[in-house]
């Protein structure tokens, strides 16, 4: 029997692998792909692999790629990719998530094995977990995504990720997928019907992002340094934004609505959150303590003096994130007794309005989208305008 610093009596040869268009050399019992055929970077490569499969005897020195290993890999990427100004984007707890099934169904496979018949059955998996047909669209995209990867960094032959390509997103109304659930705007009524059961910095973020249609990451960091008060109209350019990756800028304009909610927070700082928990926690005590009907005695000052150094108060935040802004709608929905809604379908509301007085381009403008296709999925079709114009001209 040969030993593993043995080299083996025959040199496997070099030869052109007509599906991929690159060289190749088999191994072990698996194909290496070494580049373009006929190359220098593949004549390189050809005989440093051979000559550490040599260098193990021929025993299958070289490590088979396994899907978990692209998983791995892939993740190390993103962990740096998907970060903005320092701190990891929501982006990672979906790739997460979309890794999951991956990693159950064919964690311990070659990678190389892993065709569109695999992805499909990670697909069903996800059908039969109940996950609608949009978000399983956004899994599957991302499984493709970390095999393109592996491709680029020459874990895997091209041919792997162009199969893979040939799997379709489900389309709706043909699939076993559950369909989302629309976002619709908030109706005003119920807006309103909150207001007196949030903090007055959670009411005050609540209209502006009804009057303006920014987005809850924009109106929750919002500060003073950020705006520019120069004219009639003040001038909102939030310090992180969505598309700021793709070199867009974002401008958001306050009227005089917007203005008069954002006069009672002007600060002495201009670099601090304008929208505060701290804030709002000490605010709250304070008009607790203000309606006390019983008289509050030395005791119960020492007391609460003690509490306050290990309170809630010491551990909340200086600025609101778009979780727990979500949260204290939510707990304002439930004690007002509605049907619980979102920060998101504020923008939803205010794209409908914006369309419907002054069109879509300007609704465009206002959101800041880029394409007229995503106004167009945030702005509800006004039906009533139709009617109005069929009851004259149908």
């Amino acid at each position: 029997m040969e030993s593993p610093s043995t080299a083996p009596a025959t040199v496997p040869a070099c030869f052109h692998h007509k599906g991929s268009g690159q060289a190749a050399v088999k191994l072990g019992g698996r194909f290496v792909y070494l580049g373009a055929f006929g190359s220098e970077e593949a004549q390189v490569r050809y005989r440093r692999v051979v000559a550490e499969w040599q260098a193990s005897g021929g025993s299958g020195g070289l490590p088979v790629v396994q899907v978990k290993h692209v998983i791995a890999g892939y993740w190390k990427h993103a962990e740096i990719y998907y970060r903005k100004n320092g701190k990891p984007t929501s982006e990672l707890s979906v790739l997460k998530l979309a890794m999951r099934y991956l990693a159950q169904l064919y964690g311990d496979l070659p990678a190389a094995e892993f065709g569109p018949l695999k992805l499909k059955a990670c697909r069903e998996e996800m059908i039969g977990a109940g996950l609608a047909r949009t978000t399983i669209n956004g899994y599957v995209s991302r499984i493709r995504q970390a095999f393109r990867w592996a491709v680029e960094n020459e874990l895997l032959p091209a041919p792997v990720h162009q199969a893979l390509q040939a799997v379709p997103g489900l389309k709706r109304g043909r699939t076993l997928a559950r369909e989302p659930e629309p976002v619709r705007p908030v109706d005003g009524a119920d807006m309103e019907a909150v207001m007196p059961f949030v903090a007055r910095q959670v009411a005050a973020m609540i209209r502006l992002q009804w009057l303006t249609g920014m987005r809850p990451q924009e109106v929750v960091q919002m500060r003073m340094v950020d705006i520019d008060r120069g004219g009639r109209v003040w001038i909102y350019r939030p310090k992180d934004h969505k598309v700021e990756h793709h070199d867009m800028d974002r401008v958001i304009p306050l009227g005089p609505l917007a203005q008069e909610v954002l006069g009672a927070f002007l600060t002495l700082d201009p670099t601090a959150a304008l929208f505060s928990p701290k804030a709002a926690e000490k605010e709250r005590r304070a008009a607790m303590r203000a309606a006390r009907k019983t008289k509050l005695w030395p005791s119960h000052s020492n007391r609460a003096r003690k509490a306050r150094r290990g309170s809630k108060v010491q551990g909340l935040r200086d600025c609101y994130d778009t979780n727990s802004y979500r949260r204290a709608i939510a707990r304002g929905c439930e004690t007002a007794g509605i049907a619980s809604w979102s920060p998101n379908q504020l923008r939803h509301s205010a794209a409908t309005r914006i369309r419907k007085e002054m069109g879509i381009e300007v609704a465009q403008a206002v959101l800041g989208h880029r394409q007229l296709e995503t106004t167009q999925v945030y702005a509800e079709v006004n039906l009533q305008r139709a009617v109005d114009a069929m009851e004259r001209l149908g």
